[in-house]
């Protein structure tokens, strides 16, 4: 595949795989994006996942069509971006590797170079002429490894922006980029808000045409809605106006409490009302949810004197990734000493700028009038907040 007239993709398609990072579903596989930039000097940039490494050196022999590459830069040392760099050394001893003092410290870790390769260390912003194409190296630490850069070619306007713009999915997969970037995002670099708006700063002084990711497609336009995403993702603002009710529940009672509260918000006009069984429901959707949505309800029953575990990894999930700037409310249920509303509101005590709301309900065992009247205060305050 050809992105501008001198670079081409070289990548694969995994459709194997069931759990990418061993944790998060992905129906429709992933993509490992390497890409190649044919000039006077010839630079391939990152390698793929350990099993397709066949795969990916035909693809790379193919676009180079005789000629032999001068660079293998290495933007990320995760596995699946870096596992083949020594199947690369086999074939092509002579290529130099470009990489960071922390990138070299990784690869000696993971994969015991040595002496084998030639090195070229680069600074932050430290350019590497291939003859009509500069390419200028921005270092992106802790988005979402320490020795993670980015390239641009100043040339064709190209960021390759490693693990920053990817999503899940194959690059044959036809679904919607927002959910399963989102997904990704939230899941993977979630944490890491600061250090993806300090790139954003950085690639904001850039003309960029063309976004290279090391997973998912490369997008050439509407750049705008994709920087945006990334702006209100990393920043931690509201995307979609909106209310999340995640729910545990032993015997059904607590899932009818978290049904009520659905139904007399939607009777209410609520915008977007998004209910999760957490017990059943794919965990990485209900963390992208809850980032997604200005409000958020937790609803479960006290459980050994705590919670349910379902609602506990759940609240760790969000509080992993710097879960803030969000309205929140509490559901509980507890036949005979209900603690399940303090036990969640500890657990979210170090979370930033969270507003809580004034009502919330205590159910008894089963809903009665009163859990019920309960309910319809925490809608009636939800919709009222607007």
């Amino acid at each position: 595949m050809h992105i501008t007239q001198d670079i081409r993709y070289v990548g694969v398609n995994d459709h194997d795989i069931d759990l990418f990072e061993g944790q998060y579903i992905v129906p429709n596989g992933m993509a490992y994006n390497s890409y190649v930039i044919l000039d006077d000097k010839i630079a391939v940039m990152d390698t793929v996942d350990q099993n397709f490494g066949k795969e990916w050196l035909e693809n790379l022999s193919e676009a180079l069509n005789g000629r032999r590459p001068d660079y293998l830069v290495i933007q990320h040392m995760e596995p699946d971006h870096s596992a083949n760099i020594s199947s690369f050394l086999e074939v092509y001893p002579d290529a130099v590797i470009v990489g960071n003092v922390q990138t070299f410290k990784m690869m000696d870790q993971f994969y015991h170079i040595g002496e084998k390769a030639q090195r070229k260390v680069v600074a932050n912003n430290e350019e590497l002429n291939l003859g009509t194409h500069t390419l200028q190296f921005i270092f992106a630490p802790m988005v979402h490894w320490p020795e993670v850069m980015v390239t641009y070619d100043e040339k064709d306007k190209v960021l390759f922006s490693a693990d920053g713009f990817g999503k899940f999915g194959a690059l044959d997969a036809d679904e919607d980029w927002a959910c399963e970037a989102r997904r990704y995002y939230i899941g993977i670099v979630g944490k890491y808000g600061v250090q993806v708006q300090n790139l954003l700063k950085a690639a904001a002084a850039l003309d960029i045409e063309v976004i290279c990711p090391l997973h998912g497609p490369v997008l050439t336009e509407n750049l705008e809605y994709y920087l945006d995403k990334y702006n209100t993702w990393s920043s931690y603002g509201v995307e979609s106006e909106g209310v999340m009710i995640a729910y545990t529940s032993v015997y059904g009672n607590t899932k009818e409490a978290a049904l009520l509260l659905a139904k007399k918000l939607e009777d209410k006009g609520c915008p977007k009302v998004v209910v999760a069984d957490l017990a059943r429901e794919d965990m990485a959707e209900c963390v992208e949810d809850a980032f997604r949505y200005g409000t958020l309800i937790l609803a479960t029953t006290t459980y050994n004197g705590e919670i349910f575990p379902f609602m506990k990894t759940f609240i760790d999930h969000l509080t992993e990734r710097n879960y803030q700037k969000r309205t929140v409310g509490f559901i509980e249920n507890g036949t005979w000493a209900p603690t399940a509303k303090r036990v969640m509101a500890g657990m979210l005590e170090k979370s930033k700028e969270l507003t809580y709301l004034t009502n919330s309900a205590t159910i008894r065992s089963a809903l009665n009038e009163e859990s019920k009247k309960a309910i319809e205060a925490m809608a009636s305050e939800i919709i009222s907040l607007g």
